[in-house]
């Protein structure tokens, strides 16, 4: 039997449901001390806002919005680079402890952070365990990764969508 690839990615069109499974994956996962964060949308009268990073340590910041300042932008959203830096500090992703990072995500607004795109790099390079969800566009930095040979790439589309979480954990639970 191969040996499974110790960088799980997952893929999908927006809204498929990636955020949702990185949610059940680290609730599923939470005893091995998972470290990293996700992502929620800032909704208001049902209508999408911006997005907040959530560390799994606790921490939260604002990270990109309709509302903020910034030279940054995707779409309709400003992108807060020096909050999103600041709040990369405040995980410990070089802790020893952990074997499991979660990053939710490797995506067009993350990518504008140099700091991200050099610790995306040493995170998939660690003899650490990551679970990220990556952007369905396979440009630039993005394409690289889901080329690299340690990575496990998984496309979420509404068929395979509630049986990834199944295989995901089989993964990671045979290799540990």
């Amino acid at each position: 039997m191969e040996t499974a690839k110790k960088n799980i990615l997952i893929s999908g069109l927006p809204g498929i449901g990636k955020t949702s499974l990185i949610k059940k994956i680290c609730q599923e996962l939470k005893d091995s001390g998972p470290i990293g964060f996700y992502t929620e949308e800032i909704r208001n009268e049902g209508q999408r806002k911006g997005f907040q990073l959530i560390g799994l340590n606790g921490h939260r910041t604002i990270f990109a919005h309709v509302l903020i300042e910034s030279n940054y932008h995707v779409g309709k959203y400003r992108v807060d680079i020096n909050a999103f830096d600041e709040f990369l500090e405040s995980i410990d992703f070089k802790h020893k402890k952990s074997s499991l990072i979660i990053i939710d995500e490797i995506g067009k607004m993350e990518c504008l952070s140099s700091k991200f795109i050099k610790m995306i790099w040493d995170i998939l390079d660690s003899s650490n365990r990551v679970i990220a969800t990556i952007s369905h566009t396979d440009g630039g930095i993005k394409g690289k990764i889901k080329q690299r040979e340690d990575v496990e790439l998984f496309k979420m589309n509404l068929d395979n969508r509630d049986s990834l979480l199944t295989d995901i954990l089989e993964i990671v639970n045979t290799s540990n």
